[in-house]
């Protein structure tokens, strides 16, 4: 155990003690001067703060503290009925307050007692209630923020799991403080009753034990116990002040002394009108001019000091803006913040411009938000933080996406308008602007809003402006999805399942596999449209097989038998295959003309052998297309990979599954054969 630990274990076991055993009036003294100052040191911990998460001891501190206070009030007590005397420190508190009429320094003292009681005690109870209940009722929107801010890439994973412990330590400590309160009260309500116990047992004793006239008795009881209340009253009340300024304090980067400096004084309209009405009112007969004038000019002068200094402030700060500006211009160094580049960015004119802007009630920043989940959800891609940003190069209406500085993708929608497509049930011909849908390619016009229910009665798919572009954005990085999975993407992946399984990533990274050459195996996956949310399950694959096979295009293939199921499930889900086949002598020269090499394989085929395996292919796909079905070609496993390669040149779209990664209760069907 550490030397706190056993440090404090004492001392709550020496408080309970002093309940029990008598104490000398020197040891009193002692102990009533330290109760004194822990008292004083708590309220100005509580002063200089910043969060109350700070002092997120306090509610334990505040049993403590009011467990010895209540141990000295008993040993006091103890001193006073069976001595008539407890020590020179309540001796000299009694005399300062009573200061020769026992009556007035008594309703002092019950005045200090009720102040603390009704007003302080009783307040910061209240107010410990309330945010207690507030701060559990907030929990849930202030988790949902964290997640958004998380799902948009604002934050990361380790800062977002910081804000819900911190969130879930300001619910536990407004809780404890909502209980801790009932201590404060319940010291208050034990600190009258001693009081009076004090009176009334000491008049009892010392008329009958002591014999004492009545006159002495009422003098030193009365005097004993108003020490002995304001030695101990006076510790309560500091803390129960401690204890309202904690509660009451909101999240700030400053102390309570430095917050009430600054927001006070930055009203001087306040302070100038607050100095007129002073100096007004030392007009009026009765009143002391001497104060009200000269505290009035005071508050005047500075509220004029004040809003001068505020109206220089944005000159000088400017100044400075552009001064700093310009040094750093002139940096030669500074050059090098022009070179990053975003992963991807989503540029647009200025007529698009509404649908972006939240304060216009645009939501596609929004949209982006639900992209990256869905991303996450189908593909297990982190897709990196999307860039959006108006560009007054391009037209009004359009907009551009880029990939890693490049324009990858463009389209045009209008704003105020929303896209109709023809699903093929449409009845009849709408009017419209003719447009074609940028994402797929289909034709489609631009109708008004209020054409929009008519229109799909009449059998047309209707989409606004921000769906377009949400669309495309998506087929955009399904299709670049690879070029988007960087080293420090895998890197992530990998930390967040070492969480969970940190034995099988070490083992494959960096024993068997480097980081590039698992992020080549993964984009190779995410490439045909593979998921590799299943970590697990591709790294214990390539656990079985790098040591043996070290190309990552073979170790692709493992991985895509191993995810079988999901493979499946993807492309065939009523499990019924109805695929086009690679003619048997086909797939033989394909592996005839496979070339290896010590960077990996390759396949080498004549180009006029190459144009009639595509003029054949393209003859089947349109075909199988023409019947309203996606074209699949099935292959044995050692071709997939080099049929893939050579087909996706002129076809990327095309799926090409082999047998293996068929689930073995597909039904397959062949539709036609892939010749040479």
């Amino acid at each position: 155990m550490k030397f706190a630990d056993v440090f404090i274990g004492i001392i709550v076991i020496g408080i309970v003690l002093l309940i029990i055993f008598p104490l000398g009036q020197v040891v009193m003294d002692i102990l009533l001067t330290l109760n004194l100052s822990l008292s004083l040191i708590i309220l100005l911990v509580s002063l200089y703060t910043k969060n109350a998460l700070e002092f997120s001891i306090f509610p334990s501190l505040l049993l403590v503290t009011t467990l010895f206070r209540l141990a000295l009030n008993i040993s006091s007590t103890r001193l006073i009925l069976t001595h008539a005397s407890a020590g020179k420190l309540i001796e000299t508190f009694g005399n300062f307050v009573v200061g020769g009429n026992v009556a007035v320094g008594f309703i002092i003292f019950l005045i200090i007692i009720v102040v603390q009681f009704v007003v302080i005690t009783k307040g910061a109870e209240r107010v410990s209630e309330v945010a207690a209940r507030f701060t559990l009722d907030a929990m849930p929107g202030k988790q949902m923020a964290i997640d958004a801010d998380l799902n948009s890439g604002l934050i990361g994973e380790r800062e977002a799991k910081t804000r819900r412990n911190e969130i879930q330590r300001e619910a536990d400590f407004y809780g404890a403080m909502d209980g801790a309160s009932k201590f404060v009260k319940g010291d208050a309500i034990v600190g009258i009753i001693i009081v009076i116990i004090n009176i009334v047992g000491g008049i009892i004793i010392g008329m009958t034990m002591m014999d004492m006239e009545i006159s002495q008795v009422l003098s030193t009881y009365t005097l004993l116990t108003v020490g002995d209340g304001l030695v101990t009253q006076i510790p309560a009340l500091l803390i129960s002040t401690a204890t309202g300024i904690i509660v009451t304090k909101a999240a700030s980067e400053s102390s309570l002394g430095q917050d009430l400096f600054k927001q006070i004084t930055g009203q001087p309209t306040v302070l100038i009108i607050s100095g007129i009405l002073l100096c007004l009112m030392s007009i009026l007969p009765g009143f002391p001019v001497w104060v009200l004038l000269p505290l009035g000019g005071l508050l005047t002068y500075l509220g004029f000091a004040l809003l001068r200094s505020q109206q220089r402030e944005p000159m000088i700060e400017e100044e400075d803006i552009s001064q700093q500006e310009l040094e750093d211009i002139r940096r030669p160094e500074n050059v090098v913040s022009l070179l990053s580049v975003d992963p991807i960015e989503l540029e647009f004119g200025y007529g698009i411009i509404p649908l972006a802007d939240v304060n216009q009630g645009g939501d596609l920043l929004d949209r982006v938000v639900m992209i990256r989940r869905q991303m996450a959800l189908e593909l297990g891609l982190i897709v990196p933080v999307v860039r959006l940003r108006d560009n007054i190069q391009l037209n009004p209406n359009e907009y551009v996406i880029k990939i890693k500085g490049t324009v990858v993708a463009s389209g045009e929608v209008l704003a105020d308008r929303f896209m109709a497509m023809d699903s093929g049930l449409a009845e009849e011909e709408i009017q419209g602007i003719d447009t074609v849908e940028p994402a797929f390619g289909l034709p489609a016009k631009w109708i008004d809003e209020d054409q929009r229910e008519n229109a799909e009665l009449m059998g047309y798919t209707v989409v606004d402006p921000p769906s377009v572009i949400a669309t495309h954005l998506t087929e955009v990085i399904k299709q670049h999805g690879h070029e988007l999975l960087g080293r420090q993407e895998v890197q992530m992946l990998l930390d967040n399942l070492k969480e969970r399984n940190s034995v099988l990533v070490e083992e494959v990274v960096p024993k068997l596999l480097s980081l590039g050459e698992l992020q080549k195996i993964l984009g190779n996956l995410i490439r045909e449209g593979i998921s590799i949310r299943d970590m697990v399950t591709i790294l214990e694959t390539l656990a079985d097989y790098a040591g043996i096979v070290r190309d990552p295009d073979l170790l692709t293939e493992y991985v895509r038998q191993a995810l079988s199921r999901a493979i499946t499930q993807k492309f065939i889900p009523d499990n019924k295959g109805k695929v086009l086949t690679l003619d048997n002598q086909l797939e033989k020269e394909i592996m005839d003309n496979v070339q290896q090499t010590e960077h990996g394989s390759y396949l080498s085929m004549a180009p006029e052998k190459t144009q009639r395996i595509f003029n054949n292919l393209m003859q089947e796909v349109s075909r199988i297309s023409s019947l309203g079905m996606t074209p699949i070609v099935l292959t044995s496993p050692v071709v997939r990979i080099y049929f893939k390669r050579l087909t996706e040149q002129v076809m990327p779209d095309l799926v090409v599954l082999s047998y293996n990664e068929l689930d073995s209760r597909v039904e397959v069907q062949s539709l036609g054969v892939v010749s040479g």
